[in-house]
């Protein structure tokens, strides 16, 4: 059987569309498949760091994403009457220890980045799932438009409310082989709104002549949202307005889980007269914001037991999760030694291994950013207290030395050389990746050789006497 495999992937968000372009690199036949009629520059402020940004330099994409990004510096944290709570400020350490600013970006523009490096073929839009099917030979999907397609692997990459994932669960389910804590509800805890702003006045905002980013978290004790501004290249800020959930109003969100602006309306004029810690109030950032492009999510925690079963294997939800989670399955199909049932489980199974012990403590690193961002509960509110606080630098420090310790690469391509003097967490290496540059170099070192082999045996050129 063929070692290149037909991947279908579902769902083109940043780890379906990263996975996209490393299929790319090592030349594996890959289809998206998207729900949306199109792509709609939606999502707010994002921040990456180490623990991704080697993968963009060996792929050439960083020098591009640092044209649309600015460094991240500092994070300051206001109470609703705009004094200051809270700072961190380890820009020097940051970049002395981890080798990496942390980089501030709006989303669709690094979207937008990795979305020109596929091929507009490859990507089918207004697809929605409507069945998934496996057998010994293959993998199929249903689409609700009547097509249907056909390949060796299914990859469901299409966020926490996956339609692969659910597929798949039902029928583990009815075989008796779904885990019970995969049958449990997500646990939505917050509701968010995001925009990026149009260009700016530079004279009411100033702060967006740096070039760095300013990064202003207000939590309010007294209101029941937590607001974040962060400034972004191009005159522009990025904001999300973050509320917690009550126990009956779960629920209700777990039904419209839909991102889009249409479930933005009663959130807006609830927070509209909110003030921003960079002058003005978030109701001039909202009017400031193409109404189309503010939208709605729903943030939920929980790590599922079960990433695969058979040629099916899905992306865990979160920017730099399922980015990882890309980089390792890129990694274990390079390595694909044929198409049959048992390579390929064997292959999906790897990256499980590989990436579950991560994922489980991102999982509880974000649950517990979000308490102390956002919570507002009594525990919550102390937990901030003591986090800005009571907790010594030098905790902090050990905190971003373990955080940045894991950094995956992509095999298949050379490594981009550690520029940290921190070290830095092995990885499963490519055996196929070993051979091939083994074989290359002792070709190369065969060639030279043989080169110097003709030079040696050339006739001596005749002197000529006289000159």
């Amino acid at each position: 059987m063929s070692a290149s495999p037909k991947v279908l992937i579902v769902g083109a968000g940043l780890g379906g569309m990263l996975l996209a372009v490393l299929l790319e690199r090592i030349n594996i036949d890959y289809e998206i498949f998207e729900r949306a009629k199109c792509v709609k520059p939606l999502g707010a402020a994002m921040s990456i760091g180490p623990n991704i940004l080697p993968v963009f330099e060996q792929l050439g994409l960083l020098d591009e994403i640092l044209e649309v990004s600015l460094p991240g510096r500092t994070m300051e944290v206001f109470n609703d009457k705009m004094e200051l709570i809270g700072r961190t400020d380890n820009t020097a350490f940051m970049k002395e220890r981890g080798g990496y600013d942390p980089i501030m970006f709006a989303r669709p523009d690094v979207y937008r980045i990795i979305q020109s490096k596929i091929p507009p073929h490859k990507m089918h839009f207004n697809k929605r799932i409507l069945s998934v099917g496996q057998s010994e030979e293959g993998v199929l999907i249903r689409c609700t438009d009547g097509y249907r397609y056909e390949g060796d692997i299914l990859i469901g990459a299409d966020g926490a409310y996956s339609a692969v994932r659910q597929s798949m669960y039902d029928r583990l389910q009815k075989d008796g082989l779904l885990p019970k804590s995969d049958t449990e509800s997500l646990n939505v805890g917050y509701a968010c709104m995001v925009g990026t702003t149009r260009p700016l006045d530079l004279e009411k905002y100033p702060m967006l002549k740096d070039d760095f980013a300013h990064f202003g978290v207000v939590v309010a004790d007294s209101k029941p949202h937590s607001w974040t501004i962060i400034s972004v290249p191009g005159q522009r800020f990025c904001f999300g307005i973050v509320i917690q959930l009550k126990d009956e109003e779960k629920e209700e969100a777990f039904r419209n889980s839909e991102w889009g602006p249409e479930s933005v309306d009663a959130m807006l004029s609830e927070v509209e007269n909110h003030k921003v810690p960079f002058g003005g109030t978030l109701g001039d950032l909202i009017k400031a914001t193409p109404r189309e492009y503010v939208s709605k999510v729903h943030l939920e925690e929980k790590l599922f037991e079960t990433w695969t079963h058979g040629r099916i294997a899905l992306l865990g939800d979160g920017a730099i999760n399922a980015m990882q989670d890309a980089v390792i399955i890129a990694n274990c199909l390079y390595d694909l030694k044929s198409t049959s049932q048992k390579h390929i489980e064997a292959a999906l199974q790897d990256y499980k291994t590989q990436r579950y012990g991560q994922a489980k403590k991102q999982v509880r690193i974000s649950s517990m950013v979000g308490k102390v961002l956002y919570g507002q509960t009594w525990f919550e509110k102390l937990l901030r207290r003591a986090v800005f606080n009571w907790i010594p630098r030098s905790f902090e420090e050990r905190s971003f030395i373990k955080s940045t310790a894991y950094r995956p690469q992509a095999t298949f391509l050379p490594f981009v050389a550690n520029p940290s003097n921190l070290p830095i967490l092995p990885q499963k290496m490519s055996k196929r990746y070993t051979e091939e540059q083994q074989k290359s170099e002792k070709q190369q070192q065969q060639q030279q050789q043989q080169q110097q082999q003709q030079m040696l045996e050339l006739p001596s050129s005749p002197t000529v006497e006289g000159m």
